[in-house]
Protein backbone atom coordinates (compact mmCIF):
# COMPACT_ATOMS: atom_id res chain seq x y z
CA UNK A 1 0.00 0.00 0.00
CA UNK A 2 1.37 3.43 -0.97
CA UNK A 3 2.39 5.58 1.95
CA UNK A 4 0.59 8.97 1.85
CA UNK A 5 2.90 11.71 0.65
CA UNK A 6 1.16 14.29 2.77
CA UNK A 7 0.13 12.63 6.05
CA UNK A 8 -0.87 15.94 7.67
CA UNK A 9 -3.16 16.78 4.75
CA UNK A 10 -4.72 13.33 4.88
CA UNK A 11 -5.31 13.68 8.63
CA UNK A 12 -6.94 17.06 8.15
CA UNK A 13 -9.25 15.70 5.45
CA UNK A 14 -10.36 12.95 7.81
CA UNK A 15 -11.22 15.38 10.65
CA UNK A 16 -14.87 16.19 11.38
CA UNK A 17 -16.03 19.17 9.35
CA UNK A 18 -16.95 21.08 12.53
CA UNK A 19 -13.29 21.07 13.56
CA UNK A 20 -12.12 22.73 10.33
CA UNK A 21 -12.22 26.52 10.54
CA UNK A 22 -13.14 27.82 7.09
CA UNK A 23 -11.12 30.81 5.97
CA UNK A 24 -14.24 32.67 4.83
CA UNK A 25 -16.53 31.51 7.65
CA UNK A 26 -18.49 34.32 9.30
CA UNK A 27 -17.50 35.22 12.80
CA UNK A 28 -19.76 33.64 15.40
CA UNK A 29 -22.33 35.64 17.28
CA UNK A 30 -22.32 35.72 21.08
CA UNK A 31 -25.29 35.55 23.44
CA UNK A 32 -24.20 36.08 27.03
CA UNK A 33 -26.81 35.76 29.77
CA UNK A 34 -25.93 37.28 33.15
CA UNK A 35 -27.82 36.43 36.34
CA UNK A 36 -27.46 38.49 39.52
CA UNK A 37 -26.54 37.04 42.94
CA UNK A 38 -27.12 33.48 41.68
CA UNK A 39 -25.07 31.02 43.74
CA UNK A 40 -24.67 27.33 42.92
CA UNK A 41 -28.31 26.51 43.79
CA UNK A 42 -29.03 25.23 40.28
CA UNK A 43 -29.91 21.67 39.38
CA UNK A 44 -26.88 20.91 37.23
CA UNK A 45 -24.55 21.92 40.10
CA UNK A 46 -26.53 20.09 42.78
CA UNK A 47 -26.41 23.12 45.07
CA UNK A 48 -29.90 22.73 46.58
CA UNK A 49 -32.11 19.62 46.65
CA UNK A 50 -35.41 21.49 46.04
CA UNK A 51 -34.42 23.88 43.27
CA UNK A 52 -36.15 23.76 39.88
CA UNK A 53 -33.97 25.07 37.04
CA UNK A 54 -34.93 23.03 33.96
CA UNK A 55 -33.72 25.61 31.45
CA UNK A 56 -30.29 26.24 32.95
CA UNK A 57 -29.97 22.47 33.24
CA UNK A 58 -30.84 21.92 29.56
CA UNK A 59 -28.33 24.60 28.60
CA UNK A 60 -25.70 22.64 30.55
CA UNK A 61 -26.62 19.60 28.44
CA UNK A 62 -25.73 21.53 25.28
CA UNK A 63 -22.16 22.48 26.10
CA UNK A 64 -19.54 22.61 28.84
CA UNK A 65 -20.55 23.10 32.48
CA UNK A 66 -17.73 24.58 34.55
CA UNK A 67 -18.55 23.05 37.93
CA UNK A 68 -15.71 24.86 39.73
CA UNK A 69 -16.03 28.42 38.41
CA UNK A 70 -15.49 31.38 40.71
CA UNK A 71 -16.07 35.12 40.54
CA UNK A 72 -13.16 37.54 40.79
CA UNK A 73 -14.96 39.43 43.57
CA UNK A 74 -18.06 38.55 45.66
CA UNK A 75 -19.68 41.94 45.05
CA UNK A 76 -21.68 43.15 42.02
CA UNK A 77 -19.61 46.06 40.70
CA UNK A 78 -16.06 44.72 41.13
CA UNK A 79 -17.13 41.30 39.86
CA UNK A 80 -18.73 42.67 36.71
CA UNK A 81 -15.86 45.07 36.10
CA UNK A 82 -13.37 42.21 36.46
CA UNK A 83 -15.34 39.94 34.12
CA UNK A 84 -15.94 42.58 31.46
CA UNK A 85 -12.38 44.00 31.54
CA UNK A 86 -10.49 40.78 32.23
CA UNK A 87 -8.70 42.49 35.13
CA UNK A 88 -8.91 41.43 38.75
CA UNK A 89 -9.53 43.96 41.54
CA UNK A 90 -5.90 43.62 42.59
CA UNK A 91 -4.95 44.95 39.13
CA UNK A 92 -7.69 47.53 38.60
CA UNK A 93 -8.23 48.92 42.10
CA UNK A 94 -12.02 48.44 41.77
CA UNK A 95 -12.94 46.67 45.02
CA UNK A 96 -16.40 47.98 45.89
CA UNK A 97 -19.80 49.03 44.61
CA UNK A 98 -19.23 52.76 44.88
CA UNK A 99 -16.44 53.05 42.29
CA UNK A 100 -17.62 54.32 38.89
CA UNK A 101 -15.23 52.07 37.02
CA UNK A 102 -15.02 53.90 33.67
CA UNK A 103 -14.10 57.15 35.41
CA UNK A 104 -11.10 55.59 37.15
CA UNK A 105 -10.17 53.21 34.31
CA UNK A 106 -10.73 55.39 31.23
CA UNK A 107 -8.32 53.60 28.92
CA UNK A 108 -9.19 50.01 29.82
CA UNK A 109 -10.92 47.95 27.13
CA UNK A 110 -14.08 45.99 27.87
CA UNK A 111 -15.61 42.99 26.16
CA UNK A 112 -18.50 44.91 24.54
CA UNK A 113 -16.24 47.81 23.58
CA UNK A 114 -13.70 45.45 22.01
CA UNK A 115 -16.35 43.59 20.03
CA UNK A 116 -17.89 46.86 18.86
CA UNK A 117 -14.49 48.15 17.73
CA UNK A 118 -14.06 45.05 15.56
CA UNK A 119 -17.25 45.17 13.60
CA UNK A 120 -19.82 43.56 15.88
CA UNK A 121 -23.31 44.89 16.50
CA UNK A 122 -23.16 45.11 20.29
CA UNK A 123 -26.48 45.13 22.14
CA UNK A 124 -27.15 44.98 25.84
CA UNK A 125 -30.17 45.01 28.08
CA UNK A 126 -31.02 44.89 31.78
CA UNK A 127 -28.19 44.68 34.30
CA UNK A 128 -24.86 43.97 32.63
CA UNK A 129 -22.65 46.54 34.31
CA UNK A 130 -23.58 47.52 37.89
CA UNK A 131 -27.06 49.05 37.95
CA UNK A 132 -26.74 52.49 39.63
CA UNK A 133 -27.15 55.44 37.25
CA UNK A 134 -23.91 56.32 35.50
CA UNK A 135 -22.18 52.93 35.79
CA UNK A 136 -23.21 51.67 32.34
CA UNK A 137 -20.89 53.31 29.80
CA UNK A 138 -23.25 53.82 26.89
CA UNK A 139 -20.49 54.19 24.30
CA UNK A 140 -19.71 50.47 24.74
CA UNK A 141 -22.98 49.57 23.04
CA UNK A 142 -24.57 49.90 19.63
CA UNK A 143 -27.98 49.53 21.26
CA UNK A 144 -29.11 49.24 24.87
CA UNK A 145 -32.40 48.39 26.56
CA UNK A 146 -32.48 50.11 29.93
CA UNK A 147 -33.15 48.02 33.00
CA UNK A 148 -36.75 47.99 34.21
CA UNK A 149 -37.07 47.57 37.97
CA UNK A 150 -39.94 46.04 39.94
CA UNK A 151 -38.88 47.70 43.20
CA UNK A 152 -40.03 51.21 44.05
CA UNK A 153 -36.69 52.43 45.38
CA UNK A 154 -34.67 51.28 42.37
CA UNK A 155 -37.25 52.69 39.97
CA UNK A 156 -37.06 56.08 41.68
CA UNK A 157 -33.26 55.95 41.59
CA UNK A 158 -33.11 55.00 37.91
CA UNK A 159 -35.42 57.90 37.02
CA UNK A 160 -33.24 60.39 38.83
CA UNK A 161 -35.72 60.98 41.65
CA UNK A 162 -34.98 62.10 45.18
CA UNK A 163 -34.07 58.82 46.87
CA UNK A 164 -33.49 60.56 50.19
CA UNK A 165 -37.25 61.08 50.44
CA UNK A 166 -38.10 57.49 49.49
CA UNK A 167 -40.86 55.74 51.42
CA UNK A 168 -42.55 52.43 50.67
CA UNK A 169 -46.02 52.81 49.14
CA UNK A 170 -49.15 51.31 50.66
CA UNK A 171 -48.93 47.52 50.92
CA UNK A 172 -45.13 47.41 50.93
CA UNK A 173 -42.81 46.01 52.08
CA UNK A 174 -44.42 42.67 51.36
CA UNK A 175 -42.53 40.99 54.21
CA UNK A 176 -44.14 43.48 56.63
CA UNK A 177 -40.99 43.80 58.74
CA UNK A 178 -41.39 47.00 60.81
CA UNK A 179 -37.75 48.07 60.50
CA UNK A 180 -37.90 47.68 56.72
CA UNK A 181 -41.10 49.73 56.55
CA UNK A 182 -39.42 52.41 58.67
CA UNK A 183 -36.23 52.23 56.53
CA UNK A 184 -34.29 51.63 59.73
CA UNK A 185 -31.24 49.45 60.41
CA UNK A 186 -30.97 46.54 60.58
CA UNK A 187 -31.26 45.55 57.79
CA UNK A 188 -28.27 47.27 56.23
CA UNK A 189 -30.19 48.26 53.07
CA UNK A 190 -33.86 48.37 54.10
CA UNK A 191 -34.94 49.95 50.80
CA UNK A 192 -34.36 46.63 49.00
CA UNK A 193 -34.73 44.12 51.85
CA UNK A 194 -38.10 42.73 50.81
CA UNK A 195 -39.63 39.58 49.36
CA UNK A 196 -42.96 38.21 48.32
CA UNK A 197 -45.13 37.18 45.38
CA UNK A 198 -46.56 39.55 42.80
CA UNK A 199 -49.95 38.89 41.25
CA UNK A 200 -48.59 39.61 37.81
CA UNK A 201 -47.76 37.63 34.71
CA UNK A 202 -44.15 37.05 33.76
CA UNK A 203 -44.41 39.63 30.97
CA UNK A 204 -45.40 42.34 33.44
CA UNK A 205 -42.12 41.98 35.36
CA UNK A 206 -39.10 44.16 34.60
CA UNK A 207 -36.71 41.35 33.67
CA UNK A 208 -39.27 39.94 31.23
CA UNK A 209 -39.49 43.27 29.41
CA UNK A 210 -35.75 42.99 28.74
CA UNK A 211 -36.28 39.43 27.50
CA UNK A 212 -39.04 40.59 25.15
CA UNK A 213 -36.61 43.13 23.67
CA UNK A 214 -33.95 40.43 23.24
CA UNK A 215 -36.47 38.05 21.67
CA UNK A 216 -37.28 40.68 19.04
CA UNK A 217 -33.61 41.25 18.27
CA UNK A 218 -33.05 37.51 17.86
CA UNK A 219 -36.06 37.23 15.54
CA UNK A 220 -34.47 39.80 13.25
CA UNK A 221 -30.73 39.81 13.95
CA UNK A 222 -28.54 42.48 12.37
CA UNK A 223 -26.67 41.65 9.16
CA UNK A 224 -23.26 41.76 10.83
CA UNK A 225 -22.14 39.45 13.67
CA UNK A 226 -23.72 40.42 16.97
CA UNK A 227 -22.76 40.36 20.63
CA UNK A 228 -25.90 40.34 22.80
CA UNK A 229 -25.69 40.68 26.60
CA UNK A 230 -28.94 39.94 28.44
CA UNK A 231 -28.73 40.94 32.10
CA UNK A 232 -31.32 39.35 34.39
CA UNK A 233 -31.70 41.05 37.79
CA UNK A 234 -33.00 37.93 39.53
CA UNK A 235 -32.31 36.57 42.11
CA UNK A 236 -31.06 39.92 43.48
CA UNK A 237 -33.00 41.53 46.32
CA UNK A 238 -35.81 42.47 46.57
CA UNK A 239 -37.07 38.96 45.85
CA UNK A 240 -40.18 39.71 43.83
CA UNK A 241 -41.55 37.20 41.34
CA UNK A 242 -44.96 36.11 40.04
CA UNK A 243 -46.91 34.11 42.59
CA UNK A 244 -46.67 30.84 40.66
CA UNK A 245 -42.94 30.64 41.41
CA UNK A 246 -43.49 31.08 45.14
CA UNK A 247 -46.18 28.37 44.97
CA UNK A 248 -43.53 25.93 43.72
CA UNK A 249 -41.74 26.21 47.07
CA UNK A 250 -44.10 26.06 50.07
CA UNK A 251 -42.17 27.80 52.83
CA UNK A 252 -42.73 25.07 55.40
CA UNK A 253 -41.30 22.43 53.06
CA UNK A 254 -38.16 24.17 51.81
CA UNK A 255 -34.95 22.39 52.83
CA UNK A 256 -32.62 24.73 54.75
CA UNK A 257 -28.92 24.61 53.89
CA UNK A 258 -26.66 22.64 56.23
CA UNK A 259 -25.32 24.92 58.95
CA UNK A 260 -22.83 24.29 61.77
CA UNK A 261 -23.69 26.42 64.76
CA UNK A 262 -20.08 26.87 65.95
CA UNK A 263 -18.76 27.33 62.41
CA UNK A 264 -17.14 30.66 63.22
CA UNK A 265 -15.08 29.46 66.18
CA UNK A 266 -11.98 28.51 64.16
CA UNK A 267 -11.89 31.61 61.95
CA UNK A 268 -9.21 34.30 62.13
CA UNK A 269 -10.17 37.94 62.68
CA UNK A 270 -10.55 38.60 58.95
CA UNK A 271 -13.01 35.75 58.53
CA UNK A 272 -14.91 36.77 61.64
CA UNK A 273 -15.28 40.28 60.25
CA UNK A 274 -16.63 39.07 56.90
CA UNK A 275 -19.10 36.75 58.58
CA UNK A 276 -20.24 39.60 60.82
CA UNK A 277 -20.84 41.98 57.92
CA UNK A 278 -24.65 42.30 57.79
CA UNK A 279 -25.02 39.37 60.20
CA UNK A 280 -27.69 41.45 61.94
CA UNK A 281 -29.86 40.99 58.83
CA UNK A 282 -29.93 37.22 59.41
CA UNK A 283 -30.70 37.71 63.11
CA UNK A 284 -33.58 40.03 62.17
CA UNK A 285 -35.01 37.47 59.75
CA UNK A 286 -34.82 34.63 62.25
CA UNK A 287 -36.27 36.67 65.12
CA UNK A 288 -39.17 37.62 62.84
CA UNK A 289 -39.77 33.96 62.04
CA UNK A 290 -39.14 34.56 58.32
CA UNK A 291 -36.09 32.43 57.63
CA UNK A 292 -38.10 29.82 55.71
CA UNK A 293 -39.78 32.61 53.75
CA UNK A 294 -36.36 33.96 52.79
CA UNK A 295 -35.36 30.53 51.46
CA UNK A 296 -38.67 30.27 49.59
CA UNK A 297 -38.24 33.72 48.05
CA UNK A 298 -34.66 33.12 46.92
CA UNK A 299 -35.58 29.79 45.31
CA UNK A 300 -38.69 31.30 43.68
CA UNK A 301 -36.55 34.04 42.16
CA UNK A 302 -34.02 31.50 40.90
CA UNK A 303 -36.79 29.61 39.11
CA UNK A 304 -38.20 32.85 37.69
CA UNK A 305 -34.69 33.65 36.41
CA UNK A 306 -34.54 30.15 34.94
CA UNK A 307 -37.82 30.68 33.07
CA UNK A 308 -36.38 33.84 31.51
CA UNK A 309 -33.24 31.96 30.50
CA UNK A 310 -35.50 29.40 28.81
CA UNK A 311 -37.22 32.10 26.79
CA UNK A 312 -33.87 33.45 25.60
CA UNK A 313 -32.74 29.97 24.57
CA UNK A 314 -36.01 29.32 22.74
CA UNK A 315 -35.70 32.64 20.93
CA UNK A 316 -32.16 31.83 19.86
CA UNK A 317 -33.13 28.34 18.71
CA UNK A 318 -35.86 29.86 16.50
CA UNK A 319 -33.51 32.57 15.20
CA UNK A 320 -31.64 32.65 11.88
CA UNK A 321 -28.52 32.94 14.05
CA UNK A 322 -29.12 29.66 15.90
CA UNK A 323 -26.34 27.62 14.32
CA UNK A 324 -23.59 30.21 14.63
CA UNK A 325 -24.01 31.67 18.12
CA UNK A 326 -21.86 31.07 21.19
CA UNK A 327 -23.84 31.01 24.44
CA UNK A 328 -22.28 31.99 27.77
CA UNK A 329 -24.30 31.86 31.00
CA UNK A 330 -22.80 33.28 34.19
CA UNK A 331 -23.56 35.16 37.40
CA UNK A 332 -21.67 37.91 39.18
CA UNK A 333 -21.44 36.46 42.71
CA UNK A 334 -23.04 33.96 45.04
CA UNK A 335 -25.16 34.40 48.14
CA UNK A 336 -25.21 33.01 51.68
CA UNK A 337 -28.54 31.89 53.12
CA UNK A 338 -27.38 31.27 56.70
CA UNK A 339 -24.11 29.43 56.08
CA UNK A 340 -21.30 30.83 58.23
CA UNK A 341 -24.08 32.66 60.14
CA UNK A 342 -24.26 35.03 57.18
CA UNK A 343 -26.91 36.42 54.86
CA UNK A 344 -25.82 38.09 51.61
CA UNK A 345 -22.54 37.83 49.69
CA UNK A 346 -19.34 39.75 50.65
CA UNK A 347 -17.26 36.74 51.77
CA UNK A 348 -14.43 34.58 50.43
CA UNK A 349 -16.13 31.20 50.97
CA UNK A 350 -17.60 28.91 48.34
CA UNK A 351 -21.16 30.09 48.86
CA UNK A 352 -20.17 33.60 47.75
CA UNK A 353 -17.72 32.67 45.00
CA UNK A 354 -18.86 29.44 43.30
CA UNK A 355 -21.24 30.20 40.45
CA UNK A 356 -22.72 28.61 37.37
CA UNK A 357 -20.69 29.01 34.18
CA UNK A 358 -21.88 27.30 31.01
CA UNK A 359 -20.37 27.76 27.56
CA UNK A 360 -21.85 26.42 24.33
CA UNK A 361 -19.50 27.00 21.39
CA UNK A 362 -20.65 25.42 18.09
CA UNK A 363 -17.96 23.22 16.63
CA UNK A 364 -15.83 23.44 19.78
CA UNK A 365 -17.73 22.15 22.82
CA UNK A 366 -19.31 18.71 23.03
CA UNK A 367 -22.69 18.05 24.59
CA UNK A 368 -22.98 17.37 27.41
CA UNK A 369 -19.64 17.86 29.10
CA UNK A 370 -18.45 18.95 32.53
CA UNK A 371 -15.18 19.94 34.10
CA UNK A 372 -14.05 20.33 37.70
CA UNK A 373 -11.02 22.39 36.68
CA UNK A 374 -10.97 25.71 38.60
CA UNK A 375 -11.63 28.74 36.41
CA UNK A 376 -12.28 32.44 36.95
CA UNK A 377 -14.66 34.79 35.21
CA UNK A 378 -11.73 36.99 34.20
CA UNK A 379 -11.01 34.16 31.75
CA UNK A 380 -14.07 35.02 29.63
CA UNK A 381 -12.50 37.98 27.80
CA UNK A 382 -9.55 36.05 26.32
CA UNK A 383 -11.82 33.06 25.70
CA UNK A 384 -14.32 35.03 23.62
CA UNK A 385 -11.51 36.78 21.76
CA UNK A 386 -10.10 33.43 20.70
CA UNK A 387 -13.45 31.87 19.82
CA UNK A 388 -14.46 34.87 17.70
CA UNK A 389 -11.08 35.51 16.07
CA UNK A 390 -10.64 38.95 17.62
CA UNK A 391 -7.18 40.35 18.32
CA UNK A 392 -5.93 39.73 21.85
CA UNK A 393 -6.05 42.51 24.41
CA UNK A 394 -2.79 43.15 26.31
CA UNK A 395 -2.42 42.88 30.08
CA UNK A 396 -5.44 40.71 30.79
CA UNK A 397 -5.30 38.68 34.00
CA UNK A 398 -7.35 35.81 32.62
CA UNK A 399 -6.39 32.98 30.31
CA UNK A 400 -8.34 31.51 27.42
CA UNK A 401 -10.54 28.57 28.33
CA UNK A 402 -10.63 27.26 24.76
CA UNK A 403 -8.27 24.36 25.63
CA UNK A 404 -10.79 23.27 28.29
CA UNK A 405 -13.70 23.76 25.90
CA UNK A 406 -12.00 21.29 23.58
CA UNK A 407 -10.78 18.90 26.28
CA UNK A 408 -12.56 19.41 29.63
CA UNK A 409 -10.33 16.89 31.42
CA UNK A 410 -6.97 18.26 30.32
CA UNK A 411 -4.35 19.24 32.89
CA UNK A 412 -5.09 22.62 34.47
CA UNK A 413 -2.93 23.73 37.36
CA UNK A 414 -3.97 27.37 37.88
CA UNK A 415 -6.39 27.93 40.79
CA UNK A 416 -9.22 30.46 40.70
CA UNK A 417 -8.58 33.69 42.60
CA UNK A 418 -11.26 35.75 44.37
CA UNK A 419 -10.59 39.08 46.09
CA UNK A 420 -12.79 40.95 48.56
CA UNK A 421 -11.35 44.23 49.69
CA UNK A 422 -7.74 45.32 49.54
CA UNK A 423 -5.37 42.46 50.38
CA UNK A 424 -7.99 39.76 51.08
CA UNK A 425 -7.77 36.81 48.70
CA UNK A 426 -9.06 33.27 48.27
CA UNK A 427 -7.63 30.59 46.00
CA UNK A 428 -9.61 27.54 44.92
CA UNK A 429 -8.32 24.48 43.12
CA UNK A 430 -10.05 21.13 42.69
CA UNK A 431 -9.45 20.07 46.28
CA UNK A 432 -8.54 23.06 48.43
CA UNK A 433 -9.72 26.54 49.32
CA UNK A 434 -7.00 28.76 50.80
CA UNK A 435 -7.82 32.21 52.17
CA UNK A 436 -5.32 34.83 53.26
CA UNK A 437 -6.54 38.08 54.76
CA UNK A 438 -4.79 41.44 54.65
CA UNK A 439 -3.71 41.03 58.27
CA UNK A 440 -2.08 37.65 57.57
CA UNK A 441 -4.92 35.48 58.93
CA UNK A 442 -5.46 32.23 57.08
CA UNK A 443 -8.08 29.58 56.35
CA UNK A 444 -7.67 26.26 54.56
CA UNK A 445 -10.47 23.85 53.66
CA UNK A 446 -10.26 20.38 52.16
CA UNK A 447 -13.24 20.05 49.82
CA UNK A 448 -12.59 16.37 49.41
CA UNK A 449 -13.63 15.75 53.02
CA UNK A 450 -15.23 19.07 53.99
CA UNK A 451 -17.47 20.42 51.20
CA UNK A 452 -19.20 22.85 53.56
CA UNK A 453 -15.93 24.44 54.70
CA UNK A 454 -16.57 23.76 58.36
CA UNK A 455 -13.04 22.87 59.51
CA UNK A 456 -10.22 25.39 59.13
CA UNK A 457 -6.97 23.44 58.69
CA UNK A 458 -4.69 26.46 58.24
CA UNK A 459 -3.11 26.15 61.69
CA UNK A 460 -2.13 22.50 61.34
CA UNK A 461 1.55 22.13 60.42
CA UNK A 462 1.01 19.10 58.17
CA UNK A 463 -0.75 21.35 55.65
CA UNK A 464 2.00 23.96 55.43
CA UNK A 465 3.11 22.69 52.00
CA UNK A 466 -0.47 22.90 50.65
CA UNK A 467 -0.70 26.52 51.76
CA UNK A 468 2.70 27.36 50.34
CA UNK A 469 1.87 25.87 46.95
CA UNK A 470 -1.39 27.77 46.70
CA UNK A 471 0.16 30.99 48.02
CA UNK A 472 2.36 31.10 44.90
CA UNK A 473 -0.75 32.22 43.01
CA UNK A 474 -1.56 35.19 45.24
CA UNK A 475 -1.21 38.61 43.58
CA UNK A 476 2.30 39.97 43.84
CA UNK A 477 0.96 43.47 44.37
CA UNK A 478 -2.44 44.90 45.30
CA UNK A 479 -3.61 48.00 43.44
CA UNK A 480 -4.68 50.87 45.70
CA UNK A 481 -8.41 51.04 46.38
CA UNK A 482 -9.96 53.56 43.98
CA UNK A 483 -13.19 53.80 45.95
CA UNK A 484 -14.18 57.40 46.77
CA UNK A 485 -14.86 56.29 50.36
CA UNK A 486 -11.42 54.70 50.64
CA UNK A 487 -9.82 57.84 49.23
CA UNK A 488 -11.62 60.08 51.74
CA UNK A 489 -10.65 57.75 54.57
CA UNK A 490 -7.00 57.83 53.52
CA UNK A 491 -7.01 61.64 53.21
CA UNK A 492 -8.57 61.97 56.66
CA UNK A 493 -5.95 59.67 58.16
CA UNK A 494 -3.13 61.82 56.75
CA UNK A 495 -4.59 65.17 57.85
Amino acid sequence: MMKPAFPLLVALLLMPLAALPAADAPRPNVLTIVADDLNDWVGCLGGHPDVKTPNIDRLAQRGLLFANAHCAAPVCNPSRVATLTGRRPSSSGVYGNDTVWHEVLPGVATIPQHFKAHGYFVAGGGKVYHHPPGFNRRSDWTEYFDQVFDSHYQTLWARGGDIKSFAFPEGFPLNQLPSVKALAKPPQNPNEFDWGPFDRSDDEMGDAKMVQWAEQLLRQPPPQPFFLAAGIYRPHLPWYAPRKYFDMYPADRVTPPPVKEDDLDDLPAGGQAMAADRAADLVLVKQAGQYQQVLQAYLANITFCDALVGRLLDALDASPAAQNTIIVFWSDNGFHLGEKQHLHKFTLWDRSTRLPLIVVAPGVTREPSRTERPVSFVDLFPTLNELCGLPPVPNLDGVSLVPLLKDPQRAWNQPALTTHGLGNHALRNERWRYIRYADGGEELYDHQDDPHEWTNLAGQPEFASVKAELAKWLPRTDAPNLSPKAKRKKEKATD
